[in-house]
């Protein structure tokens, strides 16, 4: 038995399909049937059911599966415990992030690590959360900062903060932060918003579905600059991170307010990948980023807090 075969147990196990993950590993699909077939020789026992749709992972295979993930967390562990002492990192590190984070910490997370790292290198990807998920499953990401995606063995994810979204309108608006508006008060207003594929769509529609209304769309952008260049002319309100728009308040080309009653909020993670080693200099990125968050939360410029 080995690490290699327990990674591929992992994701077999979660796509229910060798030719799945063959596509995600870049390994060959007889390599990775081979390597299953030893596992379960080894142990005795059948980690897969076969069926023309794919491979269903039997009892067995489970109990396997949860062990083979609390083995990977362990030489995680391992590595990162022994690796605290580096004093400097160079390189790349690939991460990935949705658009509104880009938008909030691009600047700022390349400028702390140069401070502190000179000839560490950031290579950013920006998507919806699906497409940095996959990217980071593929090995073309190290690090993904997104929102709450659904728990994989393959991943491994850590909470950062539970943001609050905010009602963004244009000038004319004349929303105050200092003054909350009513959810409810939506009913009546034309919105900008992402398509209902959009994480924050769905947080929008559950909310309205609460106090007992369907949001008005006036035009949907999966773009975050579309929206803001649409509530900019008048098309209607958005809901968006307060940090991703601060800069705009602050020089008037935008006008924000918190909402309550509910407050819509999505929780922030970190997502790191399960199956392989995480670097030192990865590990740096995502903690810096962590202290970058805290740091805007207590400022009162990214409104949420801390988990």
């Amino acid at each position: 038995m080995d690490v290699v075969q327990l990674k591929t147990l992992i994701h077999v196990a979660e796509l229910g399909s060798l030719s799945k993950a063959s596509d995600r590993l870049h390994v060959a699909q007889p390599a990775l049937s081979r390597q299953i077939r030893q596992l379960e020789k080894e142990l005795g026992v059948y980690l897969f059911e076969r069926h023309g749709r794919g491979m269903e992972i039997t009892a067995a295979g489970l109990e396997v599966l949860e062990r083979a993930t609390r083995i990977m967390d362990e030489l995680e562990s391992i590595r990162t415990s022994v690796a605290g002492g580096r004093a400097a990192f160079r390189g790349m590190v690939a991460i990935g992030t949705t658009p509104t984070i880009a938008e909030i910490v691009t600047v700022p997370l390349v400028q702390r690590i140069r401070d502190t790292h000179p000839d560490l290198s950031i290579r950013f990807s920006s998507a919806f959360s699906g497409y940095l998920l996959d990217w980071l499953q593929r090995g073309e990401l190290e690090l993904a900062i997104s929102y709450d995606p659904q728990p994989l063995h393959t991943l491994r994810i850590e909470p950062v903060m539970m943001e609050n979204l905010v009602l963004v309108g244009p000038p004319e608006a004349r929303l105050n932060l200092d003054t909350a508006v009513p959810f409810a008060e939506l009913a009546n207003e034309q919105m900008v918003l992402p398509s209902p594929r959009h994480g924050l769509r769905k947080i929008m529609d559950q909310c309205a579905l609460e106090r007992g209304f369907k949001i008005t769309t006036s035009v949907e952008a999966d773009s975050f600059g579309a929206m803001i260049d649409l509530v900019r002319h008048g098309f209607g309100y958005t809901a968006l991170p307060l940090a991703s728009i601060y800069s705009r308040l602050d020089d008037g080309s935008l006008c924000a307010a918190p909402l309550v009653d509910p407050t819509p909020m999505r929780k922030l993670v970190l997502v790191l990948p399960a199956d392989r080693q995480v670097s030192p200099a990865t590990r740096y990125v995502g903690q810096t980023f962590v202290d970058i968050a805290s740091e805007l939360v207590a400022k009162g410029i990214w409104a949420g807090h801390m988990l």
